[in-house]
Order: structure tokens, then C-alpha cells, then sequence
């Protein structure tokens, strides 16, 4: 095959193996070493060109009985770095080479920058390669990795590169799988472990990398599949996924049929839902921008997709779209004609299509609006003015043209009058249109065969020549004249869907401003159409929910107005022009009166309208909603509160202060001093109870408000650590300096760190300190405290945010505090979260995530502790970033 050529050598190229992964640890490098053992074991001639093992020892030991070329050493900024020897490879020439990481930087002095180059190299000189690269370094994927993870890719490796490959095999592993991987150490070393779990490993980061790399292969696959279809000619369909095709029109019968569709592809798992709308070549096609666009956003929500495709035979282009989407099932409304029309225009597209079909089930669905259309236009009718104009012309033009030529009897002879004439059929055509061209073509018949046709001034025709001639004319003068109107027809609605799409497009883009979206489009609206004033109304009470201008109370005058003088007054033409919005509103033009052509394109803005209107209330809606459940969370948190931690110091108070009391009991002074200072301990810890829960209580009135600012970690720690109980508890802070100031109200904050990390003291292992890391991740910055108790179960990690809940622990004198249900509370008020993870090794990870304060800003790279190494080659060369 050519493509198994280097070209201009006429040799063999070699074959590319791939082994792509979701994110490091998968297993990729393992697999590749696998495949070389069992080349080797088939007698090919193998070696490993390079290798990363990253200290895994399961990895290492594959390597056992493999030739390793040795590495070429080159110097960058005083320090030595090892790379692929791509000579030494190439001059020891083997069967096939292993080269991880193909999106490896080459360190400065190499014949090329990357790594993929030096592997183009190796496999135009015939070596086969089998290599490794990751999905988050693919080309295409890199902007969209970062969204993910918050962290920039600057190794990349064009997808062109991999797609080349002769084979790709994904080397997949469940999150979880891979997470408890790296907590056993099978990935990078312990003191790395933390880090990495709590930054790129996270589970919803790993979930969303093993799904654009299933993505990813799954389109290779579909790429090779339709390859391999078109080299073999195959034409029918291969039914690998269920792919359901809906044909709109823009009639009002296009949501019931996507709604029907949408059924069918259900039924499937995987079932693919695409709407396509052929328009035809020559401009508009009567379609209903407004019925579309409604039609594609109602496609959109059901998860399908919507296509536009341009063809005059739409039986043909449906089923053209359909075989190279590789659709199993094609869904179509029954006719809207009625029988004389179907009988007087023959089948329609529905018969049509079923005809050809072939292997696509076609499915008819009927609807409301079947037989109930009306018998097709005959042509554009042009206005009043212009159609008197043009019978007029098709009287005069032809007289005119007879008196001028009458003049030149002599000179001119019977063909050039006719062609004369001929051309005043087509300029009557053009002012006109067909009917007053036809009238001036049988006119020009007539007075041609009167004055120019021998004999002369009689209406008959001596020869038979000059019979055929008189016909001939008439025809073609019928003919060009209908072909001259149709084409002005053309144009014109060419011309009209270029003014149309360009205005649509510009209220696509207007949509997109986002909190901007409903002023943009009543403006936009207003200066398309030339109207004074354009406002949107709420059909009930009539109040201006929005306007574009400070016109809009006149606009609503006048549509109260035209409302009560319309009966009155019908001939007067209308001041406003209204469209439905939804069901509460109604958007009110103010000018001119709007042809029909411009309603149509009115009803598409309207659709628009109706959905920036939606959006705006659901936002209102969501603000209005987040208060309440803040509120919600308070309550819970006082009641929590009020429950267990105030029956606590209270009941040790009243225990002291009654066993003093007593007359039965005679106390030594030691004794007496011990419950003295037990009540004066409850009291004080009472005290600063009550005055937080009446904080809690202004703060869920509405009398207290956060008091949000820019918080530093290391300054709010110490504070909370001198409120503990035992002020020396062994508690050790990691870091906290490295990570941006967070925004939180302070006393809130200090008293859920002292809640947090006495619950973590009272669980730890003897000797154990409790941990109190920290790191930066989008904008928002977790703060972990660690232990190495005995941990929570997964089942139980809710209860333990309950009022009243120490799993395991049944001794309730020392549940001094807020607790964890008012310290989730509180996270949550200051717009963060308080969640358990466990530690790797054993025990329990509280984590608090709260947002950064906009005041400053992470330094250049997001990850201060780098949490995964990247061997002792790659990771320091420069422009690369740590995973």
C-alpha cells in the first residue's frame, strides 16, 4: 500500500502502535513493555529506545531480558539531562523501538524539538514504533483538559500525529481503581501521594479524562470504519449504533415529529438523535425561521443535534445525509397537500423517499396538520403598483415598439422586428413579471402578424414560413419571459435570505452576551425592522418587563391604543405590530407596518426573546432561592447546635455547682477547687456557645451579615489552635503560607477550624499529629485536616454531619463546640463546603474548600507542590508543566 511507503524511498515506513491513557499511573508504559516481550518471544529484534519507570518496580522488572540503548547526555542551564540517542537507534536499526512519552520536549541540541519528530524519523527509516502519550496531550484536547483541571499542558503532540497510528489501544482504568493504586505507592512516591489525590487525581478530573479519551478513540474508530466502508464501496448501512434522523420543514408538525424521534432513539442504549432541514439552492423555501428555531432549541434540550443542509431533490439530500451519518432510521411527517393536490402534483417527498430508502427504516408519523394544507402558489405575486404597471407595459411596450419600426420598414427586415419585439416581452418580464409578459407576447403576436407579416394589415400569413415564424416567436417570448421571471424572483429571495441570515446571525451572537442577551435583542430587533420604539410587555398587567430605548411606556400607550381603535378604525394602518412571547409576554413593535416576509423573521426573534426571557427568570429565580436554602442551612446547623453541644458545658456546670451544694458530701479544698474550676470551664465555654448561636440566630434574621474578607490561612490557624481545649495538641501545619488568602468572615471561620481539628485530635492515633495542608485549585483553595484514626465508612460519612452523631463514641462530656452539622453550616454560608475523604494509609481527611479572594492571585504555576513527579529527565526540562 502507498501509505506504507516513505515517500521518496520507495522502502517500507514503519508501523506506529499507541498505547494512549486517561491520566499517568493507567498502565500504559506496563502494556508497552508487554507488547515488546512478546514481540521478542516471536523472534522480532526489539529494544527500548526509552523508557520512564518513575521508581515503579512492577515496571522495572519488565524490563528484565530487554536491550536498552543507552541515552545521549546534553547540558541545558548547568544541568545534565539524559535523552533518546536517536542516532544510536537508528544505527542500530531493529525490527521495533519503544519510545514513551511521544509529547516529551527534547532538550536544546537534539536534530529536533519533540519527540513525535524523532519518532517520524524512526519510522520513515522502516523501524516500527511502539510508544505512549496521554489523552490531556493531544492537541485538540489541551484548552479543553485545562477547563477541567486547572492546569495548563505545554507538552503537546499534534493529533494528526496519533491518528496516523496503524494501531491505537486505549489503556483504561476506573478512577477509583487508579486512586487506589497511588495510595499503595504503585504510582509515585508517598510523600507525592496527598498532593496528587487532592489536585489532578481528583475523582471528578479523572472521570472527565476517561471519558474524552474514550470519546476520542471512539471517533478514531468511526473514522476508520468509514474509511474502510469507502475503499471497499460500501454504500448500505452498517447499523454499529442506533442513529435516528428527523427531516423539518419549519412546519408547524416539527415538535411533534422531534418529540417522536427522540422516543425511537431512547429505546437504544447510545441511540443518536440528529434533526436536519434541507433548504433549497436558490434562497428561501417558504420555511419558518421562527418554527426552526423553536424546532432546534426543542432538539438541543432532548440531546439531539441540528444540521442545515443545502439540495433542490430534498428526498435525495435526506437520505444523502442519512448513509453518511450512518442513520439506522429516518423519521417524516405525512403530507400536509391534500388529495387534488397530491393527485394534481403526483408523490411527494415522503413516497419518494420510502422509494429509495433501501436499507433505512423510514418512519411516517402522522399529526394534526396532515391533509390540511392548501393547493401550492402559481408564482410570486408582486404588489398592486407593479402588476397594473406590468399589464400597462405588456399594452404599451409592444405599441411603442410597432410605431418606431413602422419608420424603418425599409431597412430592417421580418427576423429583426421579431427580435425586437422579443426583447420587449423581456423587459416587460422584468417590470412585471410572467403574466405581463405574457400578455405583451400575445400583443406583439398580434401586431406583428398585422403590420410586419405579409401580407400587411390583415390578419392573415401568405407563407408557411412566416406561420412556423409567428409561433416560434411566441413561444420563445413566453418562454424567456417566464425564465426572466423566475430569475428576478430568485434573486430577490436570494438577496432577501442574505439580509436574513446575516440578521440572524447577528442575533445568534447577541444571544450569546449572556446577562446583556434581552437588551441586545430588543435593540437589534428595533433597528432591523426600522421600528420608533421596541418593548417586551407582560401580557396580564401590560408592565414593560423590558425595552430598548425610553420609548417603551409609548410603545405600551400605543398598543393600548391600536387595541381600542383597531374595530373603529380597520382600514388605518396598525402603529404597533405584536408578537407572542411565551405565554406572559408580548413583544411590541411601535412604526411601521411589517410585510409578511418580515414577520417571519420577527417570529424567529421572538423565539430568541422567549428564551434570554427564561434564562433571566430562572436566574432570578436561583437568586431568590439561594438565601433561602443559606437560611435553611443555619437553621439546621442552630438546631444541631442547641441539641448537643449547649446540653454539654451546661450539664458539667450544674454537676459542679450541685455536688458543692450538697449538704451530704464534705469536699476537701482540692476537691472543691477541681469543681469550681470544671463550672467555671463549662461556664466560660457556655458563654462563648451562646454568644455563637446568637450570632447564628441575626445571621439567619437577616440582622447579622457575613462579615466576608481576604483571610490568610496561617493567621486564622493559630488563633483556632488557642481555643482548643488542650492549646499544646499536637497539630501540624503544612504550607499554609503558599496558598492565597481566602474570602471568609474570620470568627466563623477560626470556629469551624477549632470544631474540625478537635474532632480530629479526639479520633487520632496515639503520637499521630493531625495535618493541616492546604493547596490552590480554580479559584478556590481546600484546607485538609489529616489524621490516622480508624476512619469512616463510606455509608456512614453523611451521618457524621448530623445533629448528634460521634460514630462510635458514647461518651458526650466532651462534645464541646459548634460540631460538625454547624460547621458544615457555616462552610457553606461563606459559599464553600466542608466534605470527608480518606487518608491514604489509613484515617480521615476533613476538607474545606472555600473561594480565594479576588485580592491576589496564585503565582505563575497553580500548583505550588508539584504532586506528581515526572522522572528525573522530563520534569525539569523547560516549558513543561506538572500534571
Amino acid at each position: 500500500m502507498a501509505r506504507d511507503l516513505t515517500p521518496g524511498t520507495g522502502h517500507r515506513r514503519g508501523r506506529l502502535r499507541v498505547y494512549l491513557g486517561s491520566a499517568p499511573g493507567v498502565g500504559k508504559t506496563y502494556r508497552m513493555l508487554d507488547e515488546a516481550r512478546r514481540r521478542q518471544d516471536r523472534g522480532a529484534d526489539v529494544v527500548v529506545g526509552w523508557i520512564e519507570c518513575h521508581g515503579r518496580r512492577h515496571t522495572e522488572a519488565m524490563l528484565d531480558g530487554l536491550e536498552v540503548v543507552p541515552g545521549v547526555h546534553r547540558a541545558y542551564r548547568d544541568t545534565d539531562f539524559e535523552e533518546m540517542d536517536l542516532d544510536a537507534v537508528l544505527r542500530r536499526k531493529p525490527t521495533a523501538v519503544l519510545v514513551d512519552e511521544l509529547a516529551h520536549t527534547n532538550v536544546p541540541g537534539g536534530r529536533h524539538g519533540k519527540r513525535w519528530q524523532d519518532v517520524e524519523e524512526l519510522l520513515d527509516a522502516g523501524i516500527d514504533v511502539v510508544t505512549t502519550v496521554n489523552v490531556q496531550h493531544l492537541e485538540s484536547l489541551n484548552d479543553v483538559v485545562q477547563k477541567i483541571t486547572g492546569i495548563p499542558q505545554r507538552e503537546t503532540v499534534p493529533d494528526e500525529v496519533v491518528r496516523r497510528a496503524d494501531q491505537i489501544e486505549l489503556v483504561d482504568m476506573a478512577p477509583q481503581a487508579l486512586r487506589r493504586r497511588m495510595a499503595h505507592g504503585n504510582v509515585y512516591k508517598a510523600e507525592k501521594v496527598d498532593a496528587a489525590l487532592s489536585n489532578y487525581f481528583r475523582v471528578g478530573n479523572l472521570t472527565a479524562l476517561r471519558e474524552l479519551a474514550l470519546l476520542w478513540v471512539a471517533g478514531r474508530v468511526d473514522e476508520g470504519l468509514r474509511d474502510y466502508r469507502a475503499s471497499h464501496n460500501i454504500d448500505r448501512v452498517w447499523e454499529t449504533r442506533e442513529r435516528v434522523v428527523v427531516a423539518l420543514t419549519g412546519g408547524p408538525e416539527g415538535e411533534t415529529l422531534v418529540r417522536r424521534a427522540a422516543r425511537i432513539a431512547d429505546r437504544t442504549a447510545g441511540g443518536d438523535l440528529l434533526a436536519v432541514h434541507v433548504t433549497r439552492s436558490d434562497g428561501l423555501a417558504g420555511a419558518s425561521s421562527g418554527a426552526l428555531a423553536q424546532q432546534r432549541q426543542l432538539v438541543e434540550s432532548l440531546g439531539g443535534s441540528y444540521h442545515v443542509v443545502v439540495g433542490d431533490d430534498i428526498p435525495t439530500s435526506l437520505l444523502a445525509f442519512a448513509r453518511a451519518h450512518d442513520a439506522t432510521q429516518l423519521v417524516l411527517g405525512t403530507s400536509r397537500r391534500g388529495r387534488v393536490t397530491r393527485f394534481l402534483t403526483g408523490p411527494g417527498i415522503g413516497e419518494t423517499t420510502v422509494d429509495a430508502s433501501e436499507d433505512i427504516d423510514v418512519h411516517m408519523v402522522t399529526h394534526e396538520f396532515t391533509g390540511r394544507g392548501r393547493l401550492p402558489a402559481l408564482g410570486r405575486r408582486h404588489s398592486r403598483r407593479r402588476t397594473v404597471a406590468g399589464f400597462l407595459a405588456g399594452l404599451i411596450v409592444p405599441s411603442l415598439l410597432t410605431l418606431v419600426l413602422s419608420q424603418f420598414h425599409d431597412a430592417v427586415n421580418l427576423t429583426t422586428d421579431a427580435l425586437i419585439f422579443q426583447l420587449g416581452v423581456v423587459v416587460v418580464a422584468l417590470l412585471g413579471g410572467a403574466t405581463s409578459a405574457l400578455l405583451a407576447s400575445l400583443v406583439a403576436s398580434v401586431l406583428l402578424n398585422y403590420f410586419f407579416i405579409p401580407p400587411v394589415h390583415a390578419f392573415t400569413i401568405g407563407e408557411t414560413n412566416n406561420i412556423i415564424a409567428l409561433v416560434v416567436f411566441a413561444a420563445v417570448a413566453l418562454t424567456v419571459s417566464t425564465v426572466v421571471d423566475h430569475a428576478t424572483r430568485l434573486t430577490a429571495r436570494a438577496a432577501r435570505a442574505t439580509a436574513e441570515a446575516e440578521t440572524l446571525s447577528t442575533l445568534a451572537g447577541s444571544v450569546l452576551r449572556g446577562a446583556d442577551a434581552l437588551p441586545a435583542l430588543l435593540e437589534k430587533s428595533r433597528t432591523a425592522f426600522g421600528m420608533s420604539s421596541v418593548a417586551l410587555l407582560g401580557r396580564t398587567g401590560g408592565e414593560v418587563l423590558a425595552s430598548c430605548d425610553t420609548a417603551a411606556a409609548e410603545a405600551k400607550d400605543a398598543a393600548d391604543g391600536d387595541r381600542a381603535d383597531r374595530a373603529a378604525a380597520p382600514d388605518r394602518d396598525p402603529v404597533t405590530t405584536e408578537v407572542p412571547v411565551g405565554a406572559d409576554a408580548v413583544l411590541v413593535l411601535t412604526g411601521r407596518r411589517l410585510p409578511a416576509a418580515d414577520q417571519r423573521v420577527l417570529t424567529a426573534f421572538a423565539a430568541h426573546v422567549a428564551a434570554a426571557l427564561e434564562r433571566d427568570r430562572l436566574a432570578v429565580v436561583a437568586a431568590e432561592v439561594e438565601p433561602i436554602k443559606a437560611a435553611d442551612r443555619m437553621r439546621t446547623a442552630l438546631l444541631a447546635a442547641v441539641s448537643h453541644d449547649l446540653r454539654t458545658p451546661l450539664a458539667a456546670a450544674l454537676a459542679s455547682v450541685g455536688s458543692l451544694r450538697s449538704p451530704d458530701v464534705e469536699f476537701s479544698p482540692e476537691d472543691q477547687a477541681e469543681l469550681l474550676a470544671t463550672a467555671d470551664e463549662s461556664l466560660v465555654k457556655l458563654t462563648r456557645l451562646v454568644d455563637n448561636l446568637l450570632d447564628m440566630s441575626r445571621l439567619q434574621a437577616g440582622a447579622l451579615t457575613l462579615h466576608l474578607a481576604e483571610t490568610h490561612l496561617d493567621e486564622i490557624l493559630p488563633r483556632a489552635l488557642d481555643s482548643l481545649a488542650d492549646p499544646h495538641a499536637p497539630v501540624q501545619p503544612l504550607d499554609l503560607e503558599t496558598v492565597p488568602p481566602v474570602l471568609a468572615d474570620p470568627p466563623l471561620l477560626e470556629r469551624v477550624l477549632a470544631n474540625v481539628i478537635t474532632n480530629a485530635l479526639r479520633y487520632n492515633a496515639p503520637g499521630a499529629p493531625v495535618l493541616v495542608a492546604a493547596s490552590h485549585h480554580a479559584g478556590r483553595v481546600e484546607l485538609r485536616v489529616i489524621d490516622r484514626g480508624p476512619g469512616i465508612a463510606p455509608e456512614d460519612r453523611d451521618r457524621v454531619f448530623l445533629p448528634f452523631q460521634r460514630l462510635g463514641d458514647t461518651d458526650n462530656t466532651t462534645g464541646v463546640g459548634l460540631g460538625l452539622a454547624l460547621s458544615r453550616g457555616l462552610a457553606e454560608a461563606m459559599d464553600g463546603s466542608l466534605e470527608v475523604e480518606d487518608t491514604p494509609g489509613g484515617g480521615t481527611t476533613m476538607l474545606l474548600t472555600l473561594p480565594a479572594a479576588p485580592a491576589r492571585q496564585l503565582p505563575a504555576d497553580p500548583l505550588p507542590a508539584v504532586p506528581v513527579p515526572a522522572g528525573p529527565g522530563p520534569a525539569q526540562h523547560p516549558g513543561e508543566a506538572p500534571v
